[in-house]
C-alpha cells in the first residue's frame, strides 16, 4: 500500500513538473509520464486548460524554489558520490557506509519534500474541476505503464527467469538437471 502511495505521489509529481516543463516552451524534452498522458489523449496543458495568471502563478512557484531545488539536487548527486566512493574502496568500513548511507536518505528525503511542497503549492493554483482532470491524468498514465510493462516481452522474459531462479533457490534440493521426475521420499 505504501508502495503504490509513493508511485502515486511520484507520478503526481511527474505529470506536474511536465506541465509546467512546457508552460515553459520545453514541450521537446517531456518526461515520459508526460509522453504517456500525451497518449492517453493529448497534450496536459491543453486538457487541464490553464489560464495565462495560472501558468504565471506555476512560473514563479518553480522560480522561488530553482535555487533550493538546484542546492538540494547538488547535495543528493554529492551523497551519492560519496557512498560509491567509500563502496569503491578496496576494504570499505562499513560505520562509513553507514553514514554515508544515511546522508543519502536524508538528502533523498530533502529532495522528496522538495517535490511535495511544490506539487502541493501548484495543487492550490488548479481549480477543483482541474485537480479532478489531472487526476486522470495520472490513472491514464499508470494504467498505460502497468500495460507496457505487462505487454514487455523482454520484461515477461526476465521475470520469468527469476520465478525459475526463484525456484530453484526455494528447492529443497539441488536442481539436478534430468532429475526432475524423481520422487524424494518421506520422512
Amino acid at each position: 500500500m505504501k508502495h503504490i502511495g509513493r508511485i502515486s505521489t511520484l507520478l503526481t509529481a511527474l505529470v506536474l513538473f511536465a506541465a509546467v516543463q512546457a508552460v515553459y516552451g520545453q514541450a521537446t524534452q517531456q518526461q515520459p509520464a508526460n509522453q504517456e498522458a500525451q497518449q492517453a489523449g493529448g497534450d496536459p496543458i491543453r486538457q487541464l486548460n490553464l489560464t495565462p495568471e495560472q501558468r504565471e502563478q506555476i512560473r514563479a512557484i518553480r522560480e522561488q524554489n530553482k535555487a533550493e531545488r538546484a542546492a538540494i539536487n547538488e547535495r543528493l548527486r554529492e551523497a551519492n558520490r560519496a557512498l560509491q566512493a567509500e563502496l569503491d574502496n578496496d576494504n570499505p568500513d562499513e560505520a562509513v557506509v553507514e553514514q554515508r548511507v544515511s546522508d543519502l536518505g536524508i538528502a533523498q528525503a530533502a529532495a522528496m519534500r522538495m517535490r511535495i511542497l511544490t506539487e502541493i503549492r501548484i495543487r492550490r493554483v488548479l481549480s477543483p474541476e482541474q485537480r479532478i482532470i489531472l487526476r486522470s491524468l495520472q490513472q491514464q498514465a499508470q494504467e498505460l505503464r502497468r500495460e507496457r510493462m505487462l505487454t514487455n516481452p523482454l520484461r515477461q522474459r526476465r521475470q520469468e527467469e527469476r520465478r525459475a531462479l526463484q525456484n530453484q533457490r526455494n528447492a529443497i534440493r539441488p536442481f539436478l538437471p534430468g532429475r526432475e521426475n524423481q520422487r524424494r521420499p518421506r520422512l
